[in-house]
């Protein structure tokens, strides 16, 4: 075993010992899944059993490559599909069996695309996060007001509540559907590739707003992506998945290990622990290879 890896290992010790002192806010338990095209016909697509624990305040990291299951295990932890063995539970209710309305007051989440036909204003948009709370935008009261006012200041969105939607750049739109998933009050955010059309510097500034938001209020975050280095600097856990598999759960210096990685992304990386005990990975050119 390499320095590297003995380290990973002690530094992903410490930090489960930490986490298992604290309550579980979301606890997925050998739960699975599988997509069929009718009843009685061979599944097109399963995931297989996978578990994990994660406390207030910590961001999870669902790791894959393309149909690796990420997005399905993402819709079993949200509730609108219920697993096919196993369990899903918040603060120890099932996701799956709570009613519509308590589950948008609990959970948020955030698709790749949030599309705003209307309204087309940014703090209005925001203020559509009341309406699990039985309020519509011509019935929002000084609470709801104030709430999703605070919702755009805690992604430092203030300067946007009146400019339209549509002349917003990547980075400030998302910012705002952030801002809107707040204004939730939700114990639990997930994150369908939130970085996916952003550019490095609105990356890493959306999760470290992220990582800020989740230490101050006690958020559980989960985030889908296949963004190897921001998982690693942005992470407290990572659910690695391959083709349906769960193959792995833990730190991020526990669970990138260089063959691991290269297997999983079918590309030749080279993975070492930083000063902070966090894996950074780099692509490694197949020189002088036949790729053809």
């Amino acid at each position: 075993m390499s320095a590297s890896d003995t380290f990973a290992q002690a530094a992903g010790g410490r930090a489960n010992r930490a986490r298992d002192e604290q309550p579980v806010r979301l606890n997925v338990e050998q739960a699975s899944y599988a997509y069929t095209s009718r009843s009685h016909s061979a599944p097109m697509f399963t995931l297989a059993t996978t578990s994990f624990q994660a406390p207030a305040g910590e961001i999870v990291a669902i790791l894959g490559p393309n149909a690796s299951g990420k997005s399905t295990l993402l819709r079993l932890i949200s509730g609108t599909i219920a697993p096919l063995s196993g369990r899903v539970e918040l603060d120890g209710e099932e996701t799956s069996r709570l009613d519509v309305k308590t589950r948008a007051q609990r959970i948020a989440v955030v698709h790749q695309e949030s599309p705003a036909v209307y309204p087309a204003l940014a703090g209005e948009f925001v203020l559509q996060g009341r309406f699990p709370y039985g309020r519509a935008l011509r019935f929002a009261n000084r609470e709801d007001i104030d709430i999703a006012r605070n919702a755009l200041a805690q992604v430092g969105g203030e300067h946007l509540a009146k400019r339209s939607i549509g002349e917003l750049s990547g980075g400030e739109k998302q910012r705002v559907i952030l801002a809107r998933a707040l204004a939730q009050q939700p114990r639990l955010i997930l994150l369908d590739e939130p970085t996916l059309h952003l550019d490095i510097g609105a990356q890493v500034e959306l999760l470290e707003r992220l990582r800020q938001l989740a230490q101050e209020n006690r958020y559980t975050v989960a985030v889908v992506t296949h963004e190897l280095g921001l998982a690693a600097e942005f992470a407290d856990q990572v659910v690695l998945l391959q083709h349906g598999r769960c193959l792995r759960v833990g730190t991020p210096a526990a669970v990138y290990q260089k063959e691991l990685l290269e297997q999983v992304f079918d590309a030749p990386l080279d993975v070492e622990i930083g000063p902070a005990g966090r894996p950074r990975v780099n692509l490694r050119a197949r020189r002088g290879e036949d790729i053809s």
